[in-house]
């Protein structure tokens, strides 16, 4: 079953697993991890007690992992959205850094920040990281794979393009979104023939398998491992398929009143709306 991160009605927060309208609060079970990161680092997530049942309807999910300690993000991992770019071929992965306090829950507003109306779409899949450790062998790498969910990379492309570091584009507050869950490999299966589908107003705008990534994820946590150690909770969002809004003739943005869904089969479907930064504060 998958698992949520979440706020309970008396505004303390949890995690647990859900069953369609149902959430087991494993957090409310006496000496639980204090979070899901932390019971991931406990692990196995399969040996967690179920707690008490409540609707989901009464909570408020979180990120799927409110407090990772990393979160790095693949660029031009999709042969499609490198053409699209124009960016030449590489020989590893490219890498850059999203802050944790971006982070978004499904069902929460993206936000369309004061300085720019270029905010963009990117939907993709995200790994958490189940079992940590320094250069991880490929061979040995889906063993270190906690879980799945869906990310939507939402990038300030004139911030994003001042120069050629992808940073201050891709961490304004409120755009990265994260959830609605954490699905395990066991249960997602083989996803290399699921599509990583974003729809803006129920149209399709991205939709291409996750089989035709440049950089596989074993490759990713291999590459990744290799300068910087990895820990249990760490999020790797794997990049975006082609057909974002920049490179589209016009460019199509993302505005206050949309609704942006990303759809990855059994991981599940991450669905916000988008608000401009003078009405969401």
């Amino acid at each position: 079953m998958p698992y949520v991160s979440f706020r309970r009605v008396d505004g303390t927060t949890s995690y647990g697993r859900i069953d369609h309208a149902t959430i087991h609060d494993a957090g409310a079970v006496a000496g639980a991890p204090v979070d899901l990161k932390a019971a991931i680092a406990a692990g196995p997530l399969s040996a967690l007690a179920d707690g008490p049942a409540i609707a989901a309807a009464d909570v408020l999910l979180l990120p799927v992992i409110p407090n990772p300690g990393k979160i790095l993000c693949v660029g031009h991992n999709y042969e499609s959205h490198r053409v699209e770019t124009g960016r030449a071929k590489v020989d590893n992965p490219s890498i850059f850094t999203r802050f944790a306090d971006t982070l978004i829950a499904d069902g929460q507003p993206i936000v369309r920040p004061l300085v720019s109306e270029h905010l963009d779409f990117e939907g993709e899949l995200a790994i958490v990281i189940g079992r940590g450790g320094r250069a991880i062998a490929e061979q040995d790498a889906m063993t270190h794979v906690a879980g799945y969910a869906c990310f939507n990379d939402a990038s300030i492309r004139d911030w994003q393009w001042h120069t050629s570091q992808f940073i201050p584009g891709k961490n304004f507050p409120g755009t990265g979104a994260f959830g609605p869950q954490l699905v395990t490999p066991q249960e997602a299966g083989d996803l290399s023939g699921v599509h990583v589908t974003t729809r803006l107003n129920g149209e399709i705008v991205q939709d291409q398998p996750i089989g035709d990534m440049v950089f596989p994820i074993a490759k990713i946590i291999a590459y990744v491992s290799a300068f910087t150690a990895l820990s249990p909770g760490d999020v790797i969002a794997t990049g975006t398929p082609g057909g974002v809004g920049a490179k589209r003739t016009p460019p199509l943005w993302m505005k206050a009143g949309d609704r942006v869904e990303v759809a990855i089969g059994p991981v599940g479907t991450l669905t916000n709306h988008v608000v401009d930064e003078d009405v969401a504060h």
